[in-house]
C-alpha cells in the first residue's frame, strides 16, 4: 500500500525534460516561498541550455534564476545525491524517469502536467507569454501542495 504523501516534505526535487524551464523555476518559486524551512532542488532526464526566456518570466517577479546550470538525474545523483522525500515531476519524461530511480525508495512522487512553453512559435511576446503561464500555472500548483493548512490568504 502507498503511504500518504508526506504533509510537508524536508527536500523536494522538481524534475523535466531538459532542467532550463520548467524545473528550475518551479525550484525558485518554491524556494522564494518556503525560504530555508526545506532543501529544494531540480533536474533534468537530458542535459539542456539556459533558457533567456525563463529568466525573462521569472525576473518579471523579482526571482533571478539566471545563474543556474541544468543538471541531470545523474549529474545531480552524483554531486549531492538523490535524498529527497518527494520528486514532482513536470514532464512524462522525468515522471517516468523518478519512477525508475526510486522503485526501492521511500520517495513519494507527484506528477504536475506542465506544457512546455519551448513549444511556442511567434513573437517574442507570444513566446514570452507561454512562459509566463507556465510560471503562473507552477506558482498555483505550488501554493496549494506547500502552503500550511489554514495559512493566511495572500
Amino acid at each position: 500500500m502507498k503511504r500518504p504523501p508526506a504533509l510537508r516534505p524536508q527536500a523536494v526535487l522538481f524534475a523535466c525534460g531538459l532542467n532550463s524551464v520548467r524545473s528550475p523555476m518551479a525550484a525558485a518559486l518554491l524556494k522564494q516561498m518556503l525560504g530555508t524551512s526545506l532543501y529544494v532542488g531540480s533536474a533534468g532526464v537530458r542535459k539542456g541550455e539556459r533558457d533567456a526566456f525563463a529568466a525573462a518570466a521569472m525576473e518579471e517577479i523579482g526571482i533571478d534564476i539566471s545563474a543556474h546550470r541544468p543538471l541531470t538525474f545523474e549529474e545531480l545523483e552524483d554531486l549531492e545525491g538523490l535524498n529527497f522525500d518527494l520528486i514532482v515531476t513536470l514532464s512524462p519524461e522525468a515522471h517516468h524517469k523518478a519512477l525508475e530511480l526510486t522503485r526501492t525508495a521511500a520517495v513519494d512522487v507527484e506528477y504536475w502536467p506542465t506544457a512546455d512553453p519551448t513549444a511556442i512559435d511567434g513573437s517574442r511576446e507570444q513566446r514570452l507569454d507561454a512562459y509566463r503561464e507556465v510560471r503562473d500555472q507552477l506558482l498555483r500548483r505550488i501554493r496549494e501542495r506547500f502552503s500550511p493548512p489554514g495559512g493566511a490568504n495572500e
